[in-house]
């Protein structure tokens, strides 16, 4: 929020000469005009104390009505939230009144002259009070006043600081920006598409771009090599804490590359990135930690591992299996899952040995909430003997084995779940994630970036019948599974849930953040007989295809570069950048949870004009069964 004297003497207006963060001691004795916002006023006698606020900072202002009576009776008249300007000389303050919170603190600018450039309304909450409780309805409903409190302010000029960090390295790499149109045609990105209606061409549509991906690989087959741009994108989704309907990324393609260069560069530009936003922030490891999906799986039971902590998921199993293979641990619960297929996986709470009946039931409600059928624990004691239910079925030899199996010590708590390999995973990921929050086991000013890669390439829609990328459609499939993408089992229009490509795994990596993916991408299929394969698998017939993908499959046949890319999310960098935890935070004019503007009041109803010149009526929308 404070801009240094340099960078704000060419701010100068014919309103001011100096910001309101830009004076200093050694410009005492000089002269000066300020203009801002009344941010608070305070009378004492002759003396009126105001504090003059702006975007760069605070400066005291000192009016005296000996000096200056005119300017008093005009600074009498003032209120918090008033446009003023003012005219005198920098003082330094009197020793033992120097303000050390503000940048200014060392002066103050005694008046000649006072004039309200505009009056203001009594605001609805408070502005010069960081610490007011304001409800978030308000907030969003009078946003252009809460963008005036300086934590907001703070939290756009760092995402300032991103998004020009961003452009600073990648225009020192050698990449071209290029800005992509935002009136396109439909094409499936794994949300609905926000449509606009075409007033030129009755009765048909365009789409608001859920990414710029087709046109950006299309930039590759232009010959651009390296492209990227701050792009504006629209999902009609749910809304949560990391989602909004229209957001902002950071959309990258290069040519000529395989995985591990664009990975390679990502990571630079992102280190680069966080040391010129925030260097006070500590990056946990350089290089980034590379997870391919399985073994993120496997060791956090998540694909956004937050790896600012241990607590990582333990594999039971060995020590439940008797020395003929089977599972005969004597809990049946274990057994069966083992007999199942399935798994017996744990992670070890420190500290929480002791936890009382109602924090362990809280714990099994999460657990089943998260789709498990149960939860088992086992306490390790200060005395190092091992306590908990499920004990008399296992012996306390076996109990103490599963416990240093854990890596648990005396008082911590393991956590069991028996159940799928999926379900195990996900759940204790889910409970990993809840409990490191709760516990306070990620340090807060550590950026933890991490990467996961090598999806699987397809899951199988048994609804649908059909193969779905697990990402976009796009990806590429790793060199050596190729060849499962390639073997017919069939008509290739007609996949099977056994066919060969089921098993390929893709050129597809996500870059995570303190827990949260901050983005995703891949090196793309480029050759135009795999891509049509990929589409076929996905259930498309040729028809479609053409209708959904055409420009593009007849680029592909024009010469098309071996290329990937990626894109990250600009809001939630930027949140995690200021310690949010709601994207709203960091966005200028965000929407609701219901996507709704309640500043704007949209959406709304549109005229009975607008609907007639698009030859469009409006006739309800089907009611869902029940």
């Amino acid at each position: 929020m404070i801009e240094t004297p340099s960078s704000a003497a060419s701010l100068a207006t014919p309103y001011r000469t100096h910001t309101c963060g830009a004076l200093r001691a050694s410009d005492a004795g000089s002269p000066a005009r300020l203009a801002g916002w009344v941010h608070r006023r305070r009378d004492y006698g002759k003396l009126t104390f105001i504090d003059l606020r702006d975007r760069h900072g605070i400066t005291q202002v000192v009016v005296d009505a000996g000096d200056a009576p005119e300017a008093s009776e005009v600074a009498a008249r003032m209120r918090p939230e008033f446009v003023v300007a003012f005219e005198g000389e920098v003082a330094l303050r009197q020793p033992g009144t120097e303000n050390a919170k503000l940048e200014t603190g060392a002066v103050e600018l005694q008046v000649r002259t006072a004039t309200i450039l505009n009056e203001a309304k009594t605001p609805p909450f408070y502005i010069n009070d960081p610490d007011a409780q304001i409800d978030e309805t308000l907030r969003l409903k009078y946003r252009y006043l809460d963008l005036r409190r300086e934590a907001m302010q703070r939290r756009l000029l760092l995402r300032s600081r991103l998004v020009h960090a961003i452009r600073e390295v990648h225009h020192g790499s050698g990449f071209v920006e290029v800005e992509t149109p935002n009136l396109i045609k439909s094409t499936p990105e794994g949300a609905r598409d926000f449509i606009v209606p075409s007033r030129l061409q009755p009765g048909e549509v365009y789409a608001l771009p859920q990414s710029p991906q087709q046109l950006k690989q299309l930039l590759m087959v232009a010959g651009v090599d390296r492209y990227f741009q701050i792009a504006r994108c629209f999902r009609d989704e749910d809304l949560r804490g990391d989602r909004q309907p229209e957001f902002t990324q950071l959309d990258l393609e290069m040519s000529f590359v395989d995985e591990a260069t664009v990975m390679d560069f990502v990571e630079r530009m992102a280190i680069e990135v966080s040391r010129a936003v925030v260097p006070e922030r500590a990056l946990l490891a350089t290089p980034f930690p590379r997870f391919t999906y399985a073994e993120a799986m496997e060791r956090f039971g998540s694909d956004k591992p937050d790896v600012r902590f241990a607590m990582e998921l333990v594999d039971l199993e060995p020590e439940l299996r008797g020395t003929d293979g089977a599972a005969a641990s004597g809990f049946r619960v274990f057994d069966e899952a083992l007999a199942g297929g399935g798994r017996v996986k744990a992670i070890t709470v420190p500290g929480l040995a002791d936890a009382p009946r109602s924090r362990i039931d809280e714990l099994t409600e999460a657990a089943k909430r998260f789709g498990a059928r149960g939860l088992a624990h086992l306490s390790v004691e200060a005395s190092g003997s091992i306590k908990g239910p499920i004990v008399k079925f296992l012996g306390d030899d076996l109990a103490e084995r599963l416990a240093a199996r854990a890596g648990a010590a005396p008082g911590d708590l393991v956590l069991i779940v028996a159940d799928t390999t999926a379900v195990t995973n996900d759940v204790l990921g889910r409970l990993r994630a809840e409990l490191g929050t709760q516990l306070g086991l990620a340090d807060p000013d550590v950026l933890a970036y991490a990467w996961v890669h090598r999806f699987p390439m397809y899951q199988w829609d048994v609804e649908n019948g059909r193969w779905d990328a697990t990402h976009n459609p796009f990806s590429g499939v790793v060199p050596e599974d190729e060849v499962l993408l390639t073997t017919a089992s069939g008509d290739p229009a007609l996949p099977t849930p056994d066919d060969p490509a089921g098993r390929a795994r893709a050129m597809q990596y996500d870059i995570v953040l303190n827990g949260w993916e901050l983005g995703g991408g891949s090196v793309r299929i480029w050759r135009h007989d795999l891509l049509e394969r990929s589409f076929a698998l996905q259930g498309y017939t040729r028809e479609r295809m053409q209708n959904m993908f055409g420009a593009m499959l007849e680029a592909f046949e024009y010469g098309a570069p071996p290329h990937g890319g990626i894109a990250l999310g600009i809001d939630r960098w930027a949140a995690l950048l200021s310690y949010q935890v709601n994207i709203r935070e960091v966005m200028a004019f965000p929407k609701t949870q219901s996507g709704s503007d309640l500043m704007l009041d949209a959406p709304s109803e549109p005229d009975a004009a607008q609907y007639a010149e698009l030859g469009l009526r409006f006739v309800g929308v089907p009611t869902r069964p029940s």
